[in-house]
């Protein structure tokens, strides 16, 4: 399991990166599913466009520390074998990564599940603040904690 909640300009991880790592795992011989998610910064919606977002969270450590504890409870709740989950914060453009997730597990279904959860709660149930400047102002977004 690797959880990580960076700055953006510190160091560029890619999907690549982790489902290169999830099959270094030496279980990935129990498994026959791979699941992931790239979360990419939306520009265009039908009422707006947004051209940058700020993504910030009051601590760092401790949003990190509950991503795991998040992830250790979707690892146990579904029986997967491997969970990786990045997350980025700082000043981002349309279709720059925000969050990305790669999910090993014996079956497709429960490994599908798990992807599920970790995308819902990481929306939900983490400490994060989001800035979207837009063309009509600016909106933010409080969400967990």
């Amino acid at each position: 399991m690797t959880v990580r909640i960076i700055e953006k300009t510190a160091e560029t991880i890619t999907i690549c990166d982790l489902m290169d790592s999830v099959k270094t795992n030496p279980r990935i011989i129990e498994c026959g599913a791979i699941f992931s998610f790239e979360g990419i910064v939306r520009g265009k919606e039908s009422n707006k466009n947004t051209t940058t977002m700020d993504l910030t969270t009051p601590n760092l450590k401790e949003t990190e520390k509950e991503l795991e504890d998040i992830v250790k409870d979707i690892q146990d709740k579904h029986g997967v074998i491997e969970i990786v989950v990045v997350h980025y914060i700082g000043k981002f453009k349309p279709g720059d990564q925000l969050f990305l997730t790669v999910v090993a597990g014996a079956h497709r279904h429960e490994t599908k599940a798990a992807l599920n959860d970790i995308i819902e709660r990481v929306k939900y149930e983490l400490d994060f603040k989001k800035e979207e400047h837009t063309d009509n102002g600016t909106n933010i977004i409080m969400s967990g904690g």
